[in-house]
């Protein structure tokens, strides 16, 4: 949305006018998180740096809900219901159906994912294991090489990284609010403790 671009930009700026240079950058297969990734390297002049994309950093996986917005949802299933599926840590909506066209196998974009391993419905806890892997295997280990790194992904995916990072519990990790195109910093001392 313009919106979003606006918010992006900002982002951006704020990054460079707080002296923020990047090596290397992540973002999901998600349109949104791209385009914000794209709009912050702009203002930074950094759009030639690499940038690694991965479904592991994408969205909570909504099932029945993927696609609909919140009026939508709360009209059909209550309110309460689509609150519970929403913030909760343990309880996914309803997966979709394999003949689903929503569903991710039938995306182009995941052809080369085993299809077990593709959500058809997460809850916050399943969206954590799906990311947590990637961040210890791929994202973190580049801190030994590279001083600075960018992560673009999602409120739910970026809350699983910062629940493993500040070792938040089950419970207050679903209190986590995350504004858009807010930049959130971690600093790691050469031993890649968190220090800040």
């Amino acid at each position: 949305s313009e919106k979003g671009v606006v918010e992006a930009c900002k982002a951006g700026d704020t990054l460079r006018e707080a002296g923020f240079s990047f090596e290397i950058a992540y973002t999901s297969y998600l349109k949104r998180a791209i385009k914000t990734l794209d709009y912050v390297l702009d203002r930074l002049n950094e759009s030639w740096i690499p940038v690694e994309k991965t479904w592991r950093l994408n969205e909570k996986h909504y099932g029945i809900l993927q696609g609909l917005n919140k009026s939508e949802t709360a009209a059909q299933y209550g309110e309460e219901q689509v609150h519970t599926w929403r913030r909760s840590y343990d309880i996914a909506p309803a997966a979709l159906g394999e003949d689903d066209s929503r569903n991710p196998s039938k995306d182009i974009r995941y052809a080369d994912v085993p299809d077990m391993e593709l959500p058809r419905t997460e809850s916050l806890k399943d969206t954590v294991e799906r990311i947590l892997p990637y961040w210890k295997e791929v994202i973190f280990p580049t801190l030994r090489t590279a001083d600075q790194i960018l992560v673009a992904a999602h409120g739910n995916s970026l809350r699983g990284i910062i629940k493993y990072l500040k070792n938040i519990s089950d419970e207050e990790i679903v209190h986590l609010n995350l504004p858009t195109a807010v930049p959130y910093v971690f600093e790691f001392d050469d031993d890649l403790k968190l220090v800040n």
